[in-house]
């Protein structure tokens, strides 16, 4: 009986004759067409909001689009992943594209099947975010379906990059506990399974820049680098090593915010207060930064921005552009309350 009940699904042409327009107008506005007027294309919404319609993902698929994209993340754990989330949804807000998003987890194994999983769904493209994988592999998945790479450096012709000018954000960190009178400035860096190019990786890139404004500064003998992981315990486990040292660090700075937030829980429970014993800065400006009781100095990169732009080029690669496009933000220093001179 209860299927006999079940309320009949609204159709393309429920639409047009709500909308007093043809099946194909119906199907050009849904497909984000060229050639539909405005005036159309606001009737044609309207009624589809009205009537409810949605088209169904299999039929769509089978007329070559899906209107889905994938976003592939290495976890969820991160709060700035969050923001670039939410900068991909702004854009994708009035095309008519739903994100499936996706863990591409901690090995290139479970990142393979994860972005296979994408594919085998016929996503029309797909958003990788600092994916495990070589070159060679995304130029791979790049060659089957559109594909926008987020987070890394290297160059392609086959795939967009939206990428941090990485070199610059933590120059601007280090400079700016130097100028604060620190030399004992010690770094949190990230190790992982990457098939990349070490060159092209953003904490790679992070830590050297690092380097490279210590020996400028003549603070070669100062330098020390803690090789762990960006997420809280990684932070955590390379403040521990770092305080260790003797005489410990004055300031540490983390290439993430959350190993920043790790690292200010083991000065805690060390018995440090930040930033009277100890200056911490990070890097992403994570919406937890600003709370006031964290009150985190952090690089800011504009997840929404990189999100946003990540969607874009997607869309236009869907839409058929070829030639490749290197997008890259400029970072800028958010100073809080975690950094201050040595002893202040």
């Amino acid at each position: 009986m209860a299927a006999h009940n079940r309320r009949r699904r609204v159709t393309i042409a429920d639409v047009a004759g709500h909308a007093q327009v043809s099946v194909t107008a119906v199907s050009k506005v849904i497909r984000n067409a060229y050639g539909v007027s405005p005036a159309m294309k606001d009737r044609v919404k309207a009624s589809i909001e009205e009537l409810g319609y949605r088209p169904q993902a299999a039929a769509r698929g089978m007329r070559g689009r899906t209107f889905t994209v994938g976003l592939m993340l290495p976890h969820i754990r991160n709060p700035f992943f969050a923001d670039i989330l939410d900068g991909l949804m702004e854009q994708l807000a009035d095309t008519g594209y739903q994100a499936i998003m996706i863990q591409g987890g901690v090995t290139r194994k479970v990142e393979k099947h994860a972005v296979d999983a994408l594919v085998d769904r016929q996503v029309d493209g797909i958003i990788m975010v600092a994916p495990l994988a070589g070159r060679a592999r995304l130029e791979e998945v790049a060659q089957e379906v559109p594909t926008v790479v987020l987070a890394r450096h290297e160059r392609s012709a086959l795939y967009d990059s939206v990428f941090d000018e990485d070199d610059v954000g933590a120059e601007l960190v280090v400079r700016h506990l130097i100028e604060l009178g620190h030399r004992r400035i010690a770094h949190i860096t990230h190790q992982d399974n990457s098939n990349a190019r070490p060159s092209d990786l953003l904490h790679v890139i992070r830590a050297e820049a690092y380097e490279r404004v210590m020996r400028e500064h003549g603070l070669d003998d100062e330098i020390a680098i803690a090789k762990t992981y960006y997420h809280e315990q990684g932070g955590y486990d390379g403040a521990r090593q770092l305080l260790s040292r003797s005489p410990r660090p004055t300031a540490i700075f983390a290439g993430a915010d959350q190993a920043a937030f790790g690292a200010l829980a083991a000065v805690h429970e060390a018995g440090l207060s930040v930033p009277r014993d100890l200056s911490v800065a990070g890097y992403d400006n994570t919406q937890p930064a600003a709370l006031p009781n964290i009150a985190l100095t952090s690089v800011n990169q504009d997840g929404a921005v990189m999100g946003s732009t990540a969607g874009r080029l997607l869309l236009e690669r869907i839409q058929g552009r070829t030639s490749a496009v290197r997008f890259s933000v400029t970072p800028s220093l958010v100073i809080r309350g975690s950094t201050a001179a040595p002893g202040g």
